[in-house]
């Protein structure tokens, strides 16, 4: 696997894991543009690494507080944490959906609808309006400490659909935390704290496929140490800018790039039927 093809595809996971505009649309549509064969699982396992530590990393010490406080340690400081200490089993509530559905739906969602790019240019288009009307109709009165049970199965129920390539898991959980009337950096940071159990189940799964065909090949093992490298980095620095930009700005940007990039996707597929 050439070093700048591990470059380009490492910076997309990195970016477009994070920010509400489809990783799974952007991965699928590099290699089809541009003619190169597909990354195979060994990368796959590298990106998903990489993104897992991005999240880990930037979200260590809100971890440490959530887990302690769930037991009665305490562990942090950080106010909205402290005044929901029942947090952790709520996103353990919420990431159960897309764990059932994503076993149910696996050779599905791995085969036709990964290949489909008709199926990814739709999701573009359709989450970009939901994210439209959930921006117009929510009060975004809510903090993260009042996220409730039914807050968190409503954006845990949103998240499955994320397995459909083209929906972006940040951005269908930011419409079901906008819908719960949660500010755009509550539901923002209950996405990025969601996908954490998400990312690592689709990282372990990935890693036992890879044992089943032999391990690591010996060719890519210095591609998936970059490839791990280059999307953690890119992943703290962009969840960073993501967050800080959430507090004083909204949607509109990635609402449109998803639109024009649907629209263009579309296009695409019916000139190359």
């Amino acid at each position: 696997m050439p070093i700048y093809q591990v470059v380009i595809l490492a910076l997309v996971q990195g970016f477009a894991e994070f920010l509400p505009i489809s990783s799974s649309a952007h991965l699928a549509l590099a290699p089809w543009l541009l003619g190169w064969k597909d990354q195979g699982l060994s990368f796959d396992v590298a990106l998903h690494a990489g993104t897992l530590a991005a999240v880990l990393i930037y979200f260590f010490k809100d971890w440490l507080q959530i887990i302690g406080q769930a037991f009665g340690i305490k562990l942090g400081h950080d106010r909205e944490l402290s005044d929901n200490p029942n947090l952790l089993w709520y996103l353990a509530a919420a990431s159960l959906p897309i764990g059932f559905f994503g076993y149910i739906f696996k050779h599905a969602v791995e085969t036709t609808l990964r290949e489909n790019k008709f199926v990814i240019g739709f999701m573009l288009i359709a989450v970009a309006l939901l994210m439209m009307a959930a921006e117009k109709m929510s009060t975004m009165r809510k903090e993260l400490s009042s996220v409730s049970l039914a807050d968190s199965l409503w954006i845990g129920m949103f998240q499955a659909l994320a397995i459909i390539p083209g929906t972006s898991r940040s951005g269908i959980t930011l419409v079901a935390g906008l819908s719960r009337q949660l500010n755009r950096a509550a539901a923002a940071r209950f996405s990025f704290l969601l996908s954490t159990p998400a990312i690592l189940a689709a990282a372990a799964k990935d890693f036992m496929d890879l044992r089943k065909e032999g391990g690591i090949p010996h060719e890519m093992q210095t591609p998936m140490a970059l490839g791990v490298l280059i999307s953690a980095v890119t992943g703290c620095l962009v969840i960073g800018f993501f967050m800080n930009y959430l507090r004083g700005n909204t949607l509109k940007v990635f609402i449109y790039y998803r639109i024009a990039l649907g629209l263009f996707i579309i296009v695409m597929a019916f000139m190359r039927v």
